[in-house]
C-alpha cells in the first residue's frame, strides 16, 4: 500500500495527540497541573531555557494545550503555533508583538468589530499609524501597502459581511515591502482555507468558532513560522494570556468533527442563501458561494468550500429584525459563531456591538443586517423554519398596513 499523507478530514481526528497520550489511554488527558518537577536540576534549568522538549509552569507551556495546538499547526501547514485564552487574545497579542511607536499596518474597514476597536482606538494610542481600506478594493489596499507597514492584516471571508480579499495578490504587495501578513482564517476554517500556501506569514483563528463548534470552550491560536511564532508565544506567556487546559480538551473533542461539521454547514449555508433571495422582503444576501456576491471567483480560487457563514439585510430595517428572529425555532438568537446549533443575530448585538450606528455605516454594516451561523441541523427544516418565520413577518407588515 503506498504511504501517502493523510487527508484533512483523517488529520482533524488524529494529528498531535499521540505524543501526549499516556497509559494506554486514546485520549488526550487534561493536564491540570501548574508546575512540572525536576529531580535533576540541570534538566530543569535545560527545560526552562528551551534546550530541552518540556513542561515547567502552566503559564508557558502544557501538554493538553500542546496538543491542541499541534493539531492546527498541521492541519494549517505551519512551522509553528502557539495558543491564547480567546481569539481577541490571539489578534491582540499577535500585533503588539510586532507593533512600535512610529510604525504603520494596514487593513481593511470591516474586520471584526473587536479587531476594528484595536484599530481606531488602541494602537493609535501607541503612535501606530493605521490605514483602513475598503475590503475588496484591491488596488488601494496595494497602494497603502506601497507606502510602508509592518503589518498587512486580513480577514477573509469578513463578520459579518463575509467579503472576500485576494490573499495571494495583496500577501505579494505585503512581502515586496518587507511587511508580515496576518490573516484571520476564522471564517473558513483550515478545512476551506489556508492562507499560508496563499502566500500569508501568519494565519489565527477564534477557536471559540468552528474549530471547537459547541460554543462550550473560548480559545485562540496562531500559526506560521517559527520565529515569528516564538517571539509572540514569548510576548504572550509574559502577559498571561495562556489558553486554559480545560478548553484545550473541549476544543480538541470538537476538532474531531471540524470537517463534517463546516461540510454540512457549508450546504445548509448555500441553499439559505438561494431560499433568502427570493424573499421579497429580504433587500440583500451576503454570502461568498452565490455568483452574486461581488467577489465570488477570487473565493472560488482561494477557497475548497465557502463555509458556513452568511448574512442578510431586511427591508424595514430593525423593525422587521424584532418580528422574523423570535419566530425561529431552530436558532439561538446569540453573539456566537461556528456551533452546531445554527444562530442568527443582528450585527449591532453581535460582531460590531462595540461600534456606534455611525461606525457600523462607514463599514457598510446596515442596522438591520443579520449574521447567520448555520448549524449541522438538516438542511429541509431550516429553510421550512425561516418559511415560517417570513410568513409571520409579512402578516405582521400587512395588518401595520391596513
Amino acid at each position: 500500500m503506498k504511504n501517502t499523507e493523510a487527508q484533512v478530514g483523517t488529520k482533524t481526528v488524529w494529528a498531535g495527540e499521540k505524543e501526549v497520550l499516556v497509559h494506554g489511554a486514546t485520549q488526550v488527558p487534561v493536564v491540570v497541573s501548574v508546575a512540572y518537577n525536576y529531580d535533576d536540576m540541570d534538566d530543569w534549568y535545560d527545560v526552562a531555557v528551551g534546550k530541552k522538549q518540556g513542561h515547567i509552569y502552566g503559564r508557558n507551556t502544557n501538554p493538553t494545550v500542546q496538543a491542541f495546538e499541534e493539531k492546527v499547526r498541521i492541519l494549517e501547514g505551519a512551522e509553528a503555533a502557539t495558543s491564547f485564552s480567546t481569539g481577541m487574545a490571539a489578534i491582540s497579542n499577535t500585533l503588539y508583538t510586532f507593533l512600535k511607536p512610529g510604525d504603520r499596518i494596514v487593513s481593511i474597514k470591516d474586520t471584526y468589530g473587536g479587531t476594528n476597536k484595536i484599530f481606531t482606538e488602541f494602537l493609535p494610542n501607541i503612535n501606530v499609524e493605521v490605514a483602513l481600506c475598503n475590503t475588496g478594493d484591491h488596488d488601494a489596499i496595494e497602494k497603502e501597502v506601497a507606502k510602508g507597514c509592518k503589518i498587512l492584516y486580513l480577514e477573509t471571508p469578513t463578520n459579518p459581511t463575509v467579503k472576500i480579499t485576494d490573499i495571494r495578490r495583496v500577501a505579494q504587495a505585503g512581502k515586496a515591502v518587507g511587511a508580515i501578513v496576518v490573516v484571520d482564517n476564522t471564517f473558513a476554517t483550515p478545512i476551506n482555507q489556508n492562507p499560508l500556501e496563499l502566500g500569508a506569514d501568519l494565519v489565527l483563528h477564534s477557536a471559540t468558532k468552528f474549530l471547537g463548534g459547541h460554543a462550550d470552550a473560548l480559545g485562540g491560536v496562531i500559526c506560521g513560522p517559527k520565529d515569528l511564532i516564538h517571539s509572540i508565544y514569548h510576548y504572550r506567556e509574559i502577559n498571561g494570556a495562556t489558553l486554559d487546559p480545560w478548553a484545550a480538551y473541549l476544543l480538541l473533542r470538537g476538532m474531531k468533527t471540524l470537517k463534517l461539521r463546516v461540510l454540512q454547514q457549508a450546504k445548509s449555508a448555500m441553499e439559505i442563501a438561494k431560499y433568502l433571495q427570493t424573499q421579497e422582503s429580504v433587500e440583500s444576501v451576503f454570502y461568498p458561494g452565490l455568483e452574486t456576491h461581488t467577489n465570488h471567483e477570487i473565493a472560488k480560487e482561494q477557497m475548497k468550500g465557502f463555509g458556513g457563514m452568511l448574512s442578510f439585510s431586511l427591508k424595514g430595517g430593525m423593525d422587521a429584525v424584532k418580528v422574523l428572529l423570535p419566530k425561529l425555532q431552530y436558532a439561538n438568537r446569540a453573539a456566537n459563531l461556528g456551533a452546531v446549533e445554527t444562530t442568527y443575530g443582528p450585527a449591532r448585538t453581535t460582531s460590531h456591538v462595540e461600534c456606534t450606528p455611525e461606525e457600523r455605516a462607514a463599514m457598510g454594516i446596515p442596522e438591520g443586517l443579520v449574521r447567520i451561523s448555520v448549524g449541522i441541523e438538516d438542511t429541509e427544516d431550516l429553510i421550512q423554519d425561516l418559511e415560517q418565520a417570513f410568513e409571520a413577518l409579512k402578516k405582521k407588515q400587512v395588518s401595520l398596513s391596513l
